[in-house]
């Protein structure tokens, strides 16, 4: 796996969010790559990989149990966190939704963010997954709060590792 996977297949689940009550399974590869920020070869082989990996079915579908259990168990693993030094950028992990809020934050410390020129808050840089992540993330919100709480997971302490994981379980089953 790679981890522009995790952000096709976040993306996807996303989408399905949205289209709760359609029968839509399925995206087209282009709408997901522009989506993205990813070249239309890049998702094909993200979706390839998905589904050998058995996280995605051939008809498109995430599978939501198995995608939990890589995300809380294997993840950090994989692609851990990697934290640089302070810069402007994005919130993610606990300083942004759906997390924001739920922990007290020390003046001392400051808040992940993702690398950025836009961004607007300072803070520790967190690489993200992947180097269009913050770009997908500003045309998606519920991406955006499905990377955040990746991002706790792989960078958290244990109490935002624990509530990350909590809401991503109300989320995907």
């Amino acid at each position: 796996m790679k981890p522009q996977d995790i952000v096709v297949i976040l993306k996807i689940q996303s989408l399905n969010d949205k289209a709760a009550n359609s029968s839509v399974v399925s995206w087209p590869q282009r709408f997901l790559a522009e989506e993205i920020g990813l070249s239309q070869s890049e998702v094909s082989a993200a979706c390839h990989r998905l589904k050998e990996v058995r996280l995605l079915i051939f008809d498109g579908r995430v599978m939501r149990p198995s995608l939990l259990e890589f995300l809380v168990h294997g993840l950090k693993y994989v692609f851990p966190a990697k934290i640089g030094k302070t810069e402007s950028g994005m919130p993610t992990g606990y300083a942004t939704e759906p997390l924001r809020g739920m922990f007290l934050a020390s003046a001392n410390e400051p808040p992940p963010v993702w690398p950025d020129a836009n961004g607007t808050v300072r803070g520790l840089a967190l690489q993200p997954l992947y180097e269009s992540v913050p770009w997908a993330a500003k045309k998606d919100q519920t991406l955006y709060e499905y990377l955040a709480l990746v991002d706790a997971i792989r960078s958290g302490r244990a109490r935002e590792r624990n509530m990350a994981i909590e809401i991503l379980q109300q989320r995907l089953r």
